[in-house]
């Protein structure tokens, strides 16, 4: 089997639309939660999200481009530009036949569907955009990557939910690992800040509703927590095999060492109790990188904020760690950047990278209320400097999807 490493980083997010503005805000303890300005909230339960900020596609794209592609779409390709630029790979260079793209993405072009249903019911059939249905289908963010820079190797989108992003690399992970390509841009995007999947969303009681105070609205293992805070955005890494990064000198940030994916099969929105599929998903990860759980210094949990999540992703900790779980840190970045639903697995990927990288484990801010269901060490409210070896990434979406990435510190 090949050794994969990640060589670039890209991301585009409610606390930074860059990485470094990202990662700044990640180890400042930034909130990205606020009152919802893309559309009228003032009906729904929920009127607060994590918004991409002072967004303009002209920032990023020609008018007529941007014109064709949804927010999603937008914020994947900005997402992986930035990663493909950070890993300093030149196409030119490349066989195009074994660079390929992988992203996830839970919902997809939805702005798009509401935006043409409503030119139809309004204006006609014939008013509908002859451009619908490419801006619209969840593929269209890779085929567009690989697009502009000539990537002509595997194509593909993950759709599971909130567990999309993580899905997509560890798919990318294994076709990297079994040789049949040498990189892969892969990650998660999303856009899905609309009045419908709000009122979707609202209905099922999963976000929360603390309107008043959106800096604390999110607020993982918290006794007080009271459901997500739904965000926007995309993070994407470079995986590439390591005799082809080190040919080409590139700087390796982390390797990648593992990946688990497993469904509950219990029920369409609700965790299995006890977290049993998670803990499977772990458990597969570890052994996939021929590692203990006590080897693992950080898990970056999927940690919603919402009631049993919390609780049954606490117990799969627990059941797969034992007494090592009094010793690894658990975060959850969701009370800083919010729930990216198919995004969340690319930008927590991310995070687990530089945590490696610089040896810092990012806190899960909003932590007032000691919840005794969930009695980790959850880096509360403050991160931490600390030596990070093997860091672990959970994603956990409707449906029952469970997926665990696990990254460790780069060593010849």
């Amino acid at each position: 089997m090949k050794r994969v490493v990640v060589t670039g980083l890209g991301a585009i997010t409610p606390i930074g639309k860059d990485m470094p503005s990202f990662w700044q805000g990640i180890k400042d303890g930034e909130c990205g939660i606020d009152k919802v300005t893309l559309f009228d909230a003032s009906d729904l339960k929920t009127q607060i999200a994590g918004e991409i900020k002072d967004y303009s596609p002209e920032d990023y794209f020609e008018k007529k481009e941007a014109r064709k592609m949804d927010r999603f779409t937008q914020f994947a390709m900005i997402a992986a530009n930035e990663a493909i630029a950070n890993s300093g790979i030149d196409m030119e260079k490349e066989d195009s036949w074994r660079v390929g793209v992988i992203t996830g993405t839970g919902i997809g072009g939805i702005n798009t569907f509401i935006d043409q249903d409503n030119t139809m019911n309004q204006r006609g059939p014939g008013k509908v955009s002859p451009f619908f249905i490419p801006m619209m289908i969840g593929n269209m963010a890779a085929a567009q990557i690989a697009i502009k820079h000539n990537m002509q190797g595997v194509n593909e989108n993950v759709v599971t939910a909130c567990a999309s992003g993580s899905n997509a690399i560890g798919t990318a992970f294994r076709h990297i690992q079994y040789g049949d390509t040498d990189v892969i841009v892969a990650g998660g995007c999303e856009a899905a800040i609309t009045k419908l999947a709000f009122a979707g969303f609202c209905n099922m009681k999963a976000m929360t509703t603390r309107n008043d105070d959106p800096k604390h609205a999110s607020r993982p293992f918290d006794a007080e927590r009271d459901g997500f805070a739904l965000s926007e955005g995309a993070g994407f890494l470079v995986l590439e095999e390591l005799e082809h990064a080190k040919a080409r000198g590139a700087h390796i940030i982390c390797e990648m060492a593992g990946y688990g994916a497993t469904d509950d099969a219990y029920h369409i929105t609700s965790p299995i109790p006890g977290g049993k599929g998670g803990a499977k998903a772990m458990e597969f990860a570890i052994k996939d990188a021929g590692l203990t759980p006590e080897d693992i210094t950080y898990i970056n949990a999927h940690g919603t904020s919402t009631k049993y999540n919390d609780q049954f992703e606490t117990e799969a900790i627990k059941e797969v760690f034992k007494d090592a779980a009094k010793n690894v840190a658990v975060s959850s970045t969701k009370s800083m950047t919010g729930h990216m639903l198919g995004a969340a697995g690319g930008v927590e990927a991310i995070i687990c990278a530089k945590a490696i990288e610089e040896g810092y484990i990012p806190p899960t801010i909003n932590y007032e209320n000691p919840d005794p269901d969930c009695d980790l060490d959850i880096v509360p409210n403050e991160g931490r400097y600390q030596d990070v070896n093997y860091a672990m990434s959970n994603s956990l979406g409707f449906g029952g999807h469970n997926a665990t990435l696990l990254f460790k510190k780069y060593t010849d």
